[in-house]
Order: structure tokens, then C-alpha cells, then sequence
């Protein structure tokens, strides 16, 4: 399985890398496959990073002068698309995949992390379903 790097419509640089990384962690052992050149790979994932919202508010402190947010939400959304090179086939297609990532203030790498490995667990789950 060749995993291509996904575009990137966000101004979050890292983020192509991280979610290659994560795919490349993942899809091997848990959809039983092996990184290959897309030339000779018999399946390619590819997709699109639409938006990466962070920021989000979930709790905030109890100070009633002045409250502030201690918990923060991020939210990733992405197409993905995984097809059979040899037949031509599409195995997974989801268009505004999302996955949310919960970090505490200052945080969000860490709520990145989180959103990232959610939204691949999903995308192994449909690729499983789809097998």
C-alpha cells in the first residue's frame, strides 16, 4: 500500500507529516499491509486536509471576574480515498471525515495528536469494513 502525503488546505504545516506518520504507524499492522512505492503498490491512500479548527472552548474556570478557557477542542476535518490499483476500484471513500481532539490550554499539539489518531483509527475501520 502506497501512502501518499495529503494535501494540505490549512495553514498548519505539520499536519500532512503527522497524519502520514500515524497512517504509516497504523494501516501496516492493523489492515495487514506494506508500505510500497506507489508504482508497485497494489492499494494507494490519498486525500485532502480540509480544515483544522482549534481553539474551541469546552470548559472554562470558575473565577466569575474573569473566565478563562482550561479545556480547548480542535477539529479535523478531511476526504480520504483508498483505491485497488489493480482493478481500478475504490476499497474506502469518505469525504469531511472529522475527528475532534480535547488539550488543555497550550496544549495543542497534544489535542492535535489525539484528533490525528482518531480520525486514522477511522479511517482503518472503514477500510476493515470495506475488505
Amino acid at each position: 500500500m502506497a501512502i501518499l502525503p495529503f494535501e494540505n488546505e490549512t495553514p498548519t504545516a505539520e499536519l500532512p507529516r503527522e497524519l502520514l506518520e500515524a497512517m504509516r504507524r497504523d494501516f501496516q499492522p492493523r489492515l495487514g499491509v506494506r508500505d510500497a512505492p506507489q508504482e508497485r503498490a497494489d492499494a494507494i491512500v490519498r486525500g485532502i486536509i480540509r480544515s483544522y479548527d482549534v481553539d474551541v472552548p469546552v470548559s472554562y474556570t470558575a473565577n466569575q471576574v474573569q473566565p478563562t478557557a482550561s479545556r480547548r477542542l480542535l477539529q479535523l476535518v478531511l476526504d480520504v480515498e483508498i483505491v485497488d490499483q489493480t482493478t481500478g476500484k475504490t476499497i474506502f471513500e469518505r469525504k469531511g471525515l472529522r475527528a475532534q481532539g480535547e488539550y488543555a490550554e497550550g496544549d495543542e499539539a497534544g489535542g492535535r495528536r489525539d484528533a490525528v489518531k482518531r480520525i486514522v483509527n477511522d479511517m482503518v475501520e472503514g477500510a476493515q469494513s470495506q475488505w
